[in-house]
């Protein structure tokens, strides 16, 4: 009947293929504690108990129907007269055989990990196992050959043993290599199934990392927008005390008036690292109406925003320490009137801010010293924009001080677009 052709066969594929959907379902988790069979947690674990099997010997069914035809088609081909209802019949019992140890196998391979821990010596342990696999599955198929009578003639005499001695001579190789190719494919879905577990923690500590630097770059902006806060709030309050002493008590009161503005309108943006242009120039106004109070008729200032600009975002307080530079520089060092002009415009994909006094410039000829308002506006300008964004300043000829802001010219989510 042709089982002869079938002992002689290496069934390396029906291992693979049954392997690959036998682990994957047997290596699911299972719940911490019994569950009452009721719920429908235990229904679920019943279920998918029963996938797991049914899967596996589905598989195992595939492997056999794969066999059957490697053995069929070649007799086919010689015009042999084939009993195919013997053939299959054999086929299908060796691979159920193997489709009811495989649980046994899995456990076993998870039980010593190939390619991992003592290597050696649990390929050893396995190879012992793939051995007593292929002796007692050969026996229990001549049992089972010998109860459907399916024998090949040349082994149908002789007693039990004889017939599993026979067996083990076709079939003790093709067992050890069904045993193997069940835990080798496990030992790859595992490592397969751990390489995407260590790709998935890379990405969540990437993104952590991503989100931690994030906020700290945040904290350190907020930071250096504190700084400027309470940096103009002190010579503010300085110069409400110089006025007071001088019992100006008109202009102290204005310049306390228009400072509770200004505050209100940092409160506003206390959050906010950007804030549209013209929000800017809303701010920037406030802020020089009281150094207007203090300076009087010494301080003349001209504001020129373009329309495209006006909608523009532009990190909040970005211009008040530049103009209070200009300030500081010209109208404290010198008793003459100082004009100082803020322009606005769009080049290409960069946005320039320009501040222009005519006053004595910086006597050091530079302006890189110790002062806190360049020096925090390059700090903030490099941490949002990088290296797109840059702070110039240098003095005019003959006189005064001409201070350029570059940055990215870019639309946020203003809702309004007044310039003021």
């Amino acid at each position: 009947m042709g089982h002869s052709s079938k002992l002689g066969i290496t069934p390396l594929a029906a291992g693979s293929k049954m392997d690959t959907k036998g682990d994957h379902v047997l290596e699911a988790r299972s719940y911490p504690r019994p569950v009452a069979a009721g719920t429908p947690v235990a229904k679920y674990r019943l279920s998918a108990g029963f996938r797991r099997h049914a899967l596996i010997w589905l598989a195992w069914t595939v492997a056999g129907l794969f066999y059957f035809t490697q053995d069929f088609a070649p007799r086919l081909y010689r015009n042999e007269r084939v009993p195919w209802r013997d053939v299959l019949a054999g086929w299908m019992a060796a691979m159920y055989i193997c489709a009811a140890f495989t649980p046994a196998i899995l456990w076993l391979g998870r039980r010593w990990p190939i390619g991992q821990g003592r290597r050696w010596r649990w390929a050893a342990l396995h190879f012992v196992c793939s051995a007593v696999f292929s002796i007692v599955s050969t026996s229990i198929e001549a049992a089972v050959l010998m109860a459907l009578g399916i024998f090949p003639p040349f082994m149908r005499a002789g007693t039990f043993e004889d017939k599993v001695s026979v067996l083990l001579v076709y079939s003790f190789h093709g067992g050890m290599i069904r045993y193997w190719a069940v835990v080798a494919m496990q030992a790859v879905i595992r490592s397969r199934q751990q390489a995407r577990q260590r790709e998935n923690e890379a990405l969540l500590l990437q993104a952590h990392s991503s989100e931690l630097a994030a906020q700290l770059s945040a904290a350190q902006l907020s930071t250096l927008k504190a700084q400027l806060q309470p940096h103009f709030l002190f010579n503010t309050l300085g110069a409400v005390i110089s006025l007071i002493r001088q019992q100006k008590n008109q202009p102290a009161e204005t310049m306390i008036g228009r400072l509770s503005d200004l505050l209100r309108l940092t409160l506003e943006d206390v959050d906010a690292h950007e804030v549209p242009l013209w929000r800017e120039i809303e701010f920037l106004r406030v802020y020089l109406s009281i150094e207007q109070v203090r300076f009087e008729d010494r301080l003349h200032v001209e504001i020129d925003t373009d329309s495209e600009a006006c909608d523009a975002f532009v990190p909040h307080m970005i211009l008040q320490p530049v103009v209070e530079n200009a300030i500081r520089h010209g109208l404290g060092q010198s008793e003459q009137p100082v004009c100082i002009q803020v322009r606005a415009s769009r080049k290409g994909k960069d946005l320039m801010l320009s501040v222009t006094d005519d006053g004595p410039g910086s006597p050091s000829g530079g302006f890189e010293g110790k002062g806190i308002g360049l020096r925090n506006t390059r700090d903030r300008l490099r941490r949002l924009y990088g290296s797109a964004a840059a702070l110039n300043a240098d003095n005019r000829d003959p006189r005064g001080a001409h201070v350029t802001v570059t940055l990215p010219f870019h639309f946020g989510r203003a809702e309004d677009s007044e310039c003021v």
